[in-house]
């Protein structure tokens, strides 16, 4: 093969951008969706800070919103599982736009309400955590079941393009016209992103459906932890995000060990951005089957870079040591991904992504508490580098006690059968 074959061979797969309609609406929505939150990701603190002067106070802005996080990701997944998802798309989408033109009305104000932010913060959470599982969940029926692997990695690329794009915006806005043109472009991205949804078609429930509560909650979770592939999937994004995730030293490592404070842009882009180039190169992972160790591999990678970041001597190094740790986490993260759309029953799919949302949420928190008590009691680069061997040491473990996980292959995996027998018993690729 030569090198230009292998080039091409890494360009990412669109298969399923040209294939299916549906899919194209889902992703430009979820991309829109999640540009637009995170303009208001910028505007939300900065506001708080700036009406109250207290670190606390924003701070006390992910206090408010941990709980409705949980507690709604939760029963969104289970609701997910039994009312039409396009429909709840809509809804919810329609919600949050009325919410978020709640916030802009009072940035526009000349005392705007610190408590209504509050409020208003606390049910837009709850709102985009009950929206997310139906959104994940949809996404496996729009594609063939041979195309998710790369249907994840180009949906993966719309939401990082969306991270990425979006707090630079919401800083200029921000800078040069006010906070409250922040809320207004979060609106108008939330309406586009229903309109999107309103266009899909009608996806029903294949089978009879169980209606949302703790009893049907249970039985989803029962069902994760009966699957060791899928625990595994848990377990070591956990593992990256409660050990290893550096985040909240990028203040203090720009300011105190570089003093370099105008530099922290670059911090806080550069993982990001190593994960928009490694879905923009991740044609290869359609190739691959052995998803739990490609997983596993990802995984230590991102522990292995975020170590190494902590300990070089350039503040440049370090920028790149943060970026091919983004992209390992990425590659981690499309895998993941793939390995639930491919065998999680159709029954199950809402309840499972609401779980996920736990791993996905609980993880980063507990990892910023770590982080911030390790350097005061350490140092900030010790702190970093010791996070990052730790979760290569808890992947590793991870691989040697669930040994199916390590194992996975989605050619012969029962569950990945079953769900592709479903499939073509019900007329789905």
């Amino acid at each position: 093969m030569s090198w230009a074959d292998r080039l091409r061979a890494l360009r990412m797969d669109l298969t399923p951008w040209r294939a299916s309609r549906d899919y194209r609406l889902l992703l430009v929505a979820g991309t829109v969706f999640y540009f637009g939150s995170m303009v208001s990701y910028v505007a939300i603190p900065y506001q708080v800070y700036t009406l109250t002067g207290s670190n606390f106070a924003v701070g006390a802005i992910g206090l408010v919103e941990l709980v409705p996080l949980v507690v709604f990701g939760l029963y969104g997944g289970a609701l997910a599982d039994h009312v039409d998802r396009r429909k709840l798309l809509v809804s919810l989408g329609v919600a949050q736009a009325v919410l978020t033109a709640v916030l802009a009305a009072n940035a526009f104000r000349d005392e705007p309400s610190v408590w209504l932010i509050f409020v208003v913060a606390g049910f837009l959470v709850s709102t985009a955590a009950m929206q997310r599982p139906s959104r994940e969940a949809l996404m496996p029926r729009t594609v063939a079941h041979d195309q998710l692997t790369a249907a994840n990695a180009l949906f993966s690329f719309g939401i990082q393009v969306g991270v990425l794009a979006g707090p630079m915006l919401g800083g200029l806005l921000v800078a040069y016209v006010g906070i409250g043109w922040c809320f207004v472009v979060d609106v108008a991205g939330l309406l586009v992103a229903t309109l999107l949804y309103r266009m899909m078609g009608h996806y029903p429930h294949r089978a009879e459906t169980t209606p949302p509560s703790l009893a049907g909650i249970s039985e989803g979770m029962r069902y994760a932890f009966s699957r060791r592939d899928l625990l595994g999937t848990y377990l070591v994004d956990i593992a990256a995000m409660l050990l290893a995730l550096p985040v909240v030293l990028f203040p203090a490592l720009a300011e105190e060990v570089f003093e370099r404070p105008e530099l922290i842009g670059l911090l806080y882009a550069s993982e990001t951005v190593g994960a928009v180039v490694a879905t923009a190169l991740s044609g290869w992972t359609t190739r691959v089957h052995h998803h739990g160790r490609a997983i596993v591999i990802a995984a230590a990678a991102y522990g292995g870079c975020v170590a190494v970041a902590g300990v070089m001597p350039s503040f440049w190094l370090v920028v790149v040591m943060l970026a091919l740790s983004g992209a390992a986490d990425m590659i981690s993260g499309i895998f993941r991904s793939t390995v639930w759309s491919q065998t999680i029953p159709e029954a199950m799919r809402g309840r499972l992504a609401g779980i996920e949302m736990l791993s996905y949420s609980l993880g980063p928190l507990g990892g910023q508490v770590r982080a911030g008590i390790t350097a005061d009691l350490w140092t900030v680069r010790g702190a970093i580098s010791s996070g990052g061997v730790a979760c290569v040491g808890g992947v590793a473990i991870t691989a040697l006690w669930l040994r199916d996980f390590w194992s996975y292959d989605d050619r012969t995996d029962e569950h990945a059968i079953a769900e592709r027998e479903s499939r073509a018993a019900a007329g789905e690729a």
